[in-house]
């Protein structure tokens, strides 16, 4: 396809990729939810920022390392729990609900897309409002786990913090040394927050899945997303691989870049609902409600 230049002109780009495969897969990442005020990993040349994350299998030996997660996490927790989705997220239950693509595969753990009103989404990394016992597999609302930790560390309780991606941030070593680490209330086993962390591999039914739904579509669309990390990128090989186009819409460079025939750089939040639009894909007549799935208000 040409290059565009306006966004009316990639609105359109986009519709009409989306009008000649109905069938289209979408795979979304990071950059779709930066809007709704949750950093993402990497900047626009997909070089990634700030230190490594924690490894699963460091995790899951290392009490220390359980330490700093959780003392992270209960510092940045409030910018997840007051998250709520953007206009991308909102264009994308839109498209869905006017069948404008197949199915929806994200690599975020923000649980935006359910928000939002999507229903096919399958969540390739988890999602972070869900935790789990390590020993029993017991698992708990990440809210509630957050008042476990405001009992056990009061002192953490309103300690203000650099927000970073996932509910992470940024607190100064000593903060650790007296910190106590949830546990389960049902056996006493130490929790994880039910997400896959770097180094470990996704579940292998979900990995069925998300590959069984790309076999079945007839494009690849992808939202936010670098391809940085294996788990997208994947997709992108097997669509070209298999003869099927792919679109980016991401604002800076992708791994995919030499696979992709259209690639439009603009905000998610910006042109989505400008496609839903032009494909008249209409709000739906009654508003979501307000209690959203994790129960919050």
């Amino acid at each position: 396809m040409a290059a565009v230049f306006t966004v009316q002109d990639s609105a359109s780009a986009l519709a009409e990729f989306l009008e000649g495969y109905p069938r289209a897969l979408v795979l979304t990442g990071a950059g779709l939810s930066t809007a709704s005020g949750i950093p993402d990993y990497r900047d626009r040349d997909g070089t990634r920022r700030g230190r490594q994350p924690i490894q699963g299998p460091e995790f899951r030996r290392s009490a220390e390392i359980q330490r700093r997660y959780w003392a992270r996490s209960m510092v940045g927790w409030p910018i997840m729990a007051r998250a709520r989705p953007n206009g991308g997220h909102h264009a994308l239950a839109r498209l869905e609900r006017h069948r404008r693509f197949g199915y929806l595969l994200t690599q975020n753990v923000d649980g935006l897309h359910q928000q939002a009103g999507s229903h096919a989404v399958l969540e390739l990394h988890g999602n972070v409002h869900s935790v789990v016992c390590m020993h029993c597999k017991a698992q708990f609302p990440r809210a509630f786990v957050q008042t476990l930790l405001g009992e056990a560390n009061p002192e953490l309780a309103n300690v203000l913090a650099t927000p970073l991606p996932d509910g992470d941030a940024a607190i100064e070593p000593d903060a650790l040394a007296d910190f106590h680490l949830p546990s389960c209330v049902q056996c006493g086993g130490a929790l994880a927050p039910d997400v896959v962390f770097f180094g470990d591999g996704i579940p292998p039914a979900r990995t069925a899945c998300a590959l069984a739904q790309m076999a079945a579509a007839d494009a690849l669309l992808v939202v936010g997303s670098s391809l940085m990390v294996y788990s997208g990128f994947r997709f992108c090989r097997m669509a070209h691989e298999s003869g099927k186009p792919i679109a980016a819409l991401n604002l800076g460079r992708t791994r995919a870049d030499h696979l992709i025939a259209l690639k439009i750089e603009e905000s998610a939040e910006r042109l989505l609902p400008r496609v839903a639009d032009l494909l008249q894909a209409e709000e739906p007549e009654d508003s979501p409600s307000l209690l959203d799935h994790r129960g919050i208000v």
